[in-house]
């Protein structure tokens, strides 16, 4: 079981969550899912975008690779970001995708030039 950690009032991060974590966001005001998982990736559990939906979140997966990560591509993974309701999980297999993206969002959000963020994020080892 991977901890949810709160980044902030909208936004949490994890690793691949479990079912019964799943219906604690829900419980919790959760609205929705982002999963930055790919299908082939074996952490992934059937059926979790019926189950998400089934407790009334919002779910989107959207596989992403850090390392082969754009400004152009990062600005697709934002917009959606943007769009889903919140609160909202990020997830992926160890949370450090999930950590990368949502450090790259807030701190282009603050105006931070997305390269300058891309360093740091190199930096941090979240690649």
């Amino acid at each position: 079981m991977n901890i949810i950690r709160k980044i902030n009032q909208e936004l949490a991060i994890s690793g691949q969550i479990t079912p019964e974590q799943l219906q604690q966001l829900a419980d919790d005001g959760y609205k929705s899912v982002l999963n930055l998982c790919f299908a082939n990736e074996s952490i992934l559990w059937t059926n979790e975008q019926e189950k998400t939906e089934v407790l009334g979140l919002y779910y989107v997966n959207l596989p992403t690779k850090i390392e082969n990560l754009t400004h152009q591509t990062a600005k697709q993974v934002f917009q959606i970001i943007n769009e889903l309701p919140k609160p909202l999980l990020i997830h992926c297999d160890n949370s450090k995708r999930s950590a990368a993206i949502v450090l790259l969002y807030i701190s282009t959000k603050q105006g931070i030039a997305f390269e300058q963020v891309w360093q740091q994020t190199i930096n941090l080892d979240l690649l």
